[in-house]
């Protein structure tokens, strides 16, 4: 059945896959490394990169529900009790979580990681 540009089908509220959450966190990592790269020291370059990837998290989830990366995943995140924004309190918990690497592997069957668990978070497509 073919559906106008405007409604939505249920593919587009389904839990994002681990390959779509890599793709958006690999383009923010980049993102991250290169302004990292440009603006701090070079000793100090990866920690800064992982500071400046926490709050683009905050930034960006906080008020507009995806950050860059996440565009080009197509993907967002959302609060699991409503679809809205999640804060951007709770982005930068959630942008913690993630740069530490491991929360962000450790999935429930829904693909909510310690962070989205943390933030009450979930990312959709």
């Amino acid at each position: 059945m073919a559906t106008t540009s405007g409604e939505k089908t249920a593919g587009e509220t389904r839990p994002a896959t681990f390959g779509e959450r890599f793709l958006a966190l690999l383009v923010d990592w980049v993102l991250c490394l290169l302004l990292a790269a440009a603006v701090m020291p070079k000793p100090y370059g990866n920690l800064w990169a992982s500071a400046f990837l926490v709050l683009e998290y905050g930034v960006f989830i906080g008020f507009f529900a995806q950050t860059p990366g996440m565009r080009v995943a197509k993907i967002r995140c959302v609060r699991v009790t409503d679809g809205g924004r999640i804060g951007v309190w709770r982005a930068l918990v959630r942008g913690a979580l993630v740069a530490l690497v491991i929360p962000a592997l450790i999935m429930d069957r829904d693909r909510r990681g310690i962070q989205d668990k943390a933030a009450e978070s979930i990312v959709l497509r």
